[in-house]
């Protein structure tokens, strides 16, 4: 760029998750045995959910995107950057190509977390029965 610093590109997670869980507590605490069971999975969700990490929570929004348009990020990358962009006027073209990173790479360790976990259910290669 001429003559110019570089703007920041990144894109901010907005989370509004911790005023939430003190709604959900507040509500808790004044809360029946009945209702009791049901705001203390919700206290439990939304703490989860707020311990996921940025990249995470950005790749969620980005592949949902994606996946209305019918657009997968890893068969068709530019596709994917355009579609974000057009989802998003104000998104500029690194913000977009961060995203559509973000999605492949949580699509490729979903891919390799599921590969381990099918190899882990059919156990150790030659320990079929009566062996």
């Amino acid at each position: 760029m001429f003559g110019g610093s570089r703007r920041s590109e990144q894109v901010v997670v907005l989370r509004d998750s911790q005023a939430i869980a003190e709604a959900v507590r507040e509500a808790l605490a004044g809360a029946s045995e009945e209702l009791r069971p049901g705001l203390e999975l919700a206290a439990e969700l939304i703490a989860r959910q707020a311990e996921r990490p940025e990249h995470e929570v950005r790749a969620e929004w980005a592949r949902g995107i994606l996946a209305e348009a019918g657009v997968d990020a890893r068969e068709r990358e530019v596709h994917a950057v355009k579609t974000l962009r057009q989802a998003r006027p104000g998104l500029g073209l690194a913000q977009a190509v961060q995203l559509v990173r973000e999605v492949q790479t949580a699509a490729e360790q979903a891919d390799q977390e599921q590969a381990d976990q099918e190899q882990a259910d059919q156990g150790p290669r030659g320990a079929g029965p009566g062996r």
